[in-house]
């Protein structure tokens, strides 16, 4: 079973940028497609980015792209994957979740929460107008 664990929230002026990271423990690692998902408050939880395990697909949401960037480091057992953050709107306001599931092929990352069965505790990130 894998754990995950976000950390690196916070709460930054709007322009401002944050990294995010999610430790992986567990026996196996290497074959979980990986995600971060964000929930605003009254809002339903929605995609932000997603990575496979073999890193050759990195897809994000339209709101983010072209200012969010996520990477994993599968080496040397780090089992960590990141969010880069950058250019940061008050909209981005969101408790960030990493999720991850069993790949199920090496051409698709899932953008539904419903294919991710294992979630992190979650981060706040805070952008100040």
């Amino acid at each position: 079973q894998v754990r995950l664990v976000e950390s690196g929230g916070g709460l930054v002026p709007a322009g401002d940028s944050l990294s995010l990271s999610c430790a992986a423990s567990g026996r196996t690692w290497s074959n979980y497609d990986m995600a971060w998902f964000r929930q605003a408050p009254g809002k339903e939880r929605e995609f932000v980015a997603g990575i496979n395990w073999i890193e050759s697909i990195r897809i994000y949401a339209d709101s983010v792209k072209g200012r969010f960037t996520i990477s994993r480091d599968n080496a040397n057992a780090k089992n960590t994957v990141y969010l880069q953050m950058n250019s940061l709107k008050p909209d981005d306001t969101a408790v960030y979740y990493c999720a991850a599931y069993v790949s199920v092929s090496p051409t698709f990352v899932a953008r539904s929460p419903n294919q991710y069965d294992l979630w992190g505790q979650g981060t706040q990130v805070t952008v100040s107008s």
